[in-house]
């Protein structure tokens, strides 16, 4: 049998992007017409909730709220709000995603429908999507989540964006957060 070279790939977390490239980022896709909408709601959804692709396509229609002028997207509890003019995108994406409208998929409830019906779009093709754009989605992800767990409770964090404690308490540590020994849990109650 000949010999078989199986190329490495590093399960590393690569750097995270420094603050101000994400913001960069963020402002590119609000300002960025010519790329399609459907990918720039995806890189936002990395961007600033620091959702892994896995998860972003197993999002559903029903997962956006729209109450009373607010937009929130469901990705832990309580639901997190969505900031002035990505709150709008997303709502103008969800009037127009791509495959609803065909006959394999008329009542698709996925936020990224595939072209399969009834089933969303796999994570692999929006990676592919993202790294056409040169968007860095690891890095991305890891400069968001680290920014979070600096500006608020790692258990916060977690239960608002569908993290385990322990995960966001370990990221908070490596980010260096001054949260550490914040206890959830309601507060009001005396003792």
């Amino acid at each position: 049998m000949p010999k078989a070279a199986v190329p490495h790939r590093s399960t590393s977390n690569p750097a995270p992007l420094a603050q101000h490239q994400r913001l960069a980022l963020l402002r590119q896709l609000v300002n960025h017409d010519d790329v399609p909408l459907q990918d720039r709601v995806a890189a936002l959804l990395v961007l600033l909730y620091a959702q892994p692709l896995t998860r972003i396509a197993q999002l559903g229609t029903d997962d956006v709220l729209h109450k009373d002028g607010e937009v929130l997207v469901r990705l832990g509890n309580p639901p997190s709000p969505v900031p002035a003019p990505f709150a709008g995108m997303l709502l103008d994406y969800l009037g127009q995603r791509p495959n609803a409208m065909t006959a394999t998929n008329p009542d698709a409830r996925w936020l990224f429908p595939g072209r399969r019906a009834g089933q969303p779009m796999t994570p692999e093709t929006l990676e592919l999507r993202l790294r056409r754009l040169a968007f860095p989605t690891q890095r991305g992800r890891t400069a968001a989540i680290r920014h979070l767990v600096l500006q608020a409770p790692a258990p916060v964090v977690a239960r608002m964006l569908g993290y385990h404690d322990d995960t966001t308490a370990q990221l908070a540590a490596e980010a260096g957060g001054t949260w550490r020994h914040y206890a959830p849990g309601d507060h009001s109650r005396s003792p």
